[in-house]
C-alpha cells in the first residue's frame, strides 16, 4: 500500500532525484535518500508543512535538493532506480534514514547535530538526521 500519492511521473522523479543525489552509495545509500525524500512528502511539519508531493519535495526552495540544478538529473529514469522508488513509495523504510528529514554529505565526520536536528546514523558518506518528536511526531508514525 502506497503511503503517499505518486502517479507514475512522481515516480520518475523520486528515482531520478534518489540517483542524482545518491547513486555513489549503491543502491542501499538510494534507499535511504529515498526514504528522505518520502518522508519530506508525507509528513505536514516544519519546513515541509507545505511540501506533499514528490515534485514539490524535489524542487522546494529553499530546501530542496541540490541536485535538481544539476545535468545528472533530467537523465531519463532508470528501470532500477524506478523499482527502488517504488518499494519507498510503498514504504519500506532504511536505518538511519527511517526517520529522517535531512541529509548531508560532510568533509569529515558527522556532526551530532545540523540545525538544531540529532544526528540518527551515517550510510557511507550521507549522514542522516531526525526532527524530535515534539516537533515532527508524524514521521516516526508507522503506516
Amino acid at each position: 500500500m502506497a503511503v503517499i500519492k505518486a502517479s507514475s511521473s512522481d515516480i520518475d522523479v523520486l528515482a531520478r532525484l534518489m540517483r542524482a543525489e545518491a547513486e555513489g552509495e549503491g543502491e542501499q545509500g538510494m534507499l535511504m535518500a529515498g526514504n528522505v525524500m518520502v518522508n519530506r512528502a508525507r509528513v505536514g511539519c516544519l519546513d515541509f508543512a507545505n511540501v506533499n508531493t514528490i515534485p514539490q519535495v524535489a524542487y522546494q526552495s529553499p530546501g530542496g535538493f541540490e541536485a535538481v540544478q544539476k545535468s545528472y538529473f533530467y537523465q531519463r529514469a532508470r528501470e532500477r532506480d524506478k523499482r527502488l522508488a517504488k518499494r519507498l513509495i510503498n514504504g519500506e523504510r532504511f536505518y538511519p534514514a527511517d526517520n529522517a528529514l535531512w541529509f548531508f554529505k560532510p568533509a569529515g565526520d558527522c556532526p551530532a547535530t545540523w540545525y538544531g536536528q540529532v544526528n540518527s546514523g551515517r550510510y557511507k558518506s550521507h549522514c542522516f538526521f531526525i526532527p524530535t518528536q515534539a516537533e515532527c511526531s508524524e514521521v516516526y508514525s508507522t503506516y
